[in-house]
């Protein structure tokens, strides 16, 4: 530790000898009516009239300009431009109302703000933003949200609910709170709002769980979709992203292995099932909003139809592909039974009234009943328990719930 030395006061020395009506005396007041001694400036001995440093000493140093510091860092960093410039004139005022050193870092954070602003300003309107953002993404650090891609297991602080912006990945063997299946690009323009990204991560990420999980049976019933928008700041960078994610319904539990079965997991015999399984699927999916019949007869039989026309194009789609030894027989059984099911669902799209449009869709739904592939399933080496899911009662599910 230094000691701190303080300069000694402007002015003769401190005598202790007594003090004058008019002040301190070096030794008692003059003696035979002489004059006291005259100090320059009004001062008197032992005080410095301009304060400890005395007129002729050094000065305090002039304060430099705290805002023209902070519009010199914004104007050097380019992340705020429109911020380092305001700050920039804002220190100038202050500088020449107070006499504060830091006229130069104040003009140099104005300058540099201001081309940044002009280079924000031409990179919105080029689309370069977006490939900025890109490289944002592409640099973050690993336990980011943004350096999720499709695939990623990861663990998060807050799990699956509210809002986040950590996300450690990790193998997908060990647990985990999610699994990334897809990533979705958003169009430029002005923010969409909440609500509206919302809604379109909603749909496009439940359109797009097919094509990452083709087997159904073998998605947890437990498990559901989840997934990350852009902020309302984020979206001003550049970042136009939707992360779509696969979790535990409640939030809170976690997930143990990939749910990840496509064309890179399956081998060509599970995937031509699957695609051939899709398209019924599909149809299935479609069903109309009224249960029943009697409500929107015209509805039923088009949706009918649609089946029947699946059911067609599965059977030919399964009897076209050349299958392995042991698996050639249940798949042709399966393609037969499909067969059937397509002329009570064509004879269920011709019917004339809701009676017999339930007495030929009966027919068809016991023709497709899930259970009737578990052979075929079994020979490919797929998932052979049909999926049920927490809300389905044990009585018999909509057509709409059947995956085959």
């Amino acid at each position: 530790m230094r000691l701190v030395s303080i300069p000694p006061p402007y002015g003769p020395p401190h005598s202790h000898g007594p003090q004058g009506p008019s002040g301190p005396y070096p030794a008692g007041p003059p003696q035979g009516g002489a004059q006291p001694p005259q100090y320059p400036y009004g001062g008197q001995p032992g005080f410095a009239p301009y304060g400890l440093y005395g007129p002729y000493g050094p000065r305090p140093p002039v304060a430099v300009n705290g805002v023209a510091i902070a519009a010199l860092v914004l104007g050097v960093l380019c992340f705020l431009p429109a911020v380092g410039l305001v700050l920039g004139l804002i220190a100038l005022r202050q500088i020449k109302r107070r006499g504060e050193r830091g006229r130069g870092m104040a003009v140099a954070g104005a300058v540099l703000s201001s081309a940044g602003l002009a280079l924000w300003t031409l990179m919105l309107a080029t689309g370069a933003a977006a490939d900025f953002w890109e490289g944002v993404k592409d640099g973050a650090r690993a336990d980011s949200v943004l350096a999720l891609r499709e695939g990623d297991c990861f663990n998060s602080p807050t799990g699956l609910e509210g809002w986040a912006d950590e996300a450690t990945k990790v193998p997908c063997a060990r647990e985990h709170d999610g699994e990334v299946f897809a990533l979705v690009t958003l169009p430029g323009g002005a923010y969409p709002g909440e609500d509206s990204l919302t809604g379109t991560a909603d749909e496009r990420c439940y359109d797009l769980v097919d094509g990452y999980v083709m087997d159904r049976w073998a998605l947890p019933g437990t498990v559901d979709v989840y997934y990350y928008i852009p902020t309302g700041e984020s979206w001003r960078l550049g970042d136009r992203g939707i992360t779509c994610v696969l979790g535990e319904r409640d939030g809170r539990s976690r997930l143990t292995g990939s749910l990840r079965r496509d064309e890179t997991t399956l081998d060509e015999h599970q995937v031509a099932y699957l695609e051939a399984a899709g398209v019924l699927n599909a149809a299935l999916d479609e069903a109309p909003g009224d249960e029943l019949a009697e409500d929107d007869l015209p509805g039923h039989t088009a949706w009918a139809d649609e089946v029947a026309t699946a059911l067609a194009e599965q059977a030919r789609m399964l009897r076209a592909h050349d299958w392995p030894a042991g698996a050639e027989e249940p798949l042709g059984e399966l393609a037969d039974g499909l067969a059937e099911a397509e002329k009570a669902w064509a004879r269920a799209a011709g019917a004339a009234d809701a009676d017999a449009y339930h007495e030929h869709s009966d027919r068809g739904l016991t023709l497709i009943d899930p259970q009737r592939s578990v052979t075929a399933r079994k020979a490919l080496g797929l998932a052979t328990s049909p999926p049920r899911y927490e809300e389905e009662r044990d009585d018999a599910p909509e057509s709409g719930d059947m995956k085959v």
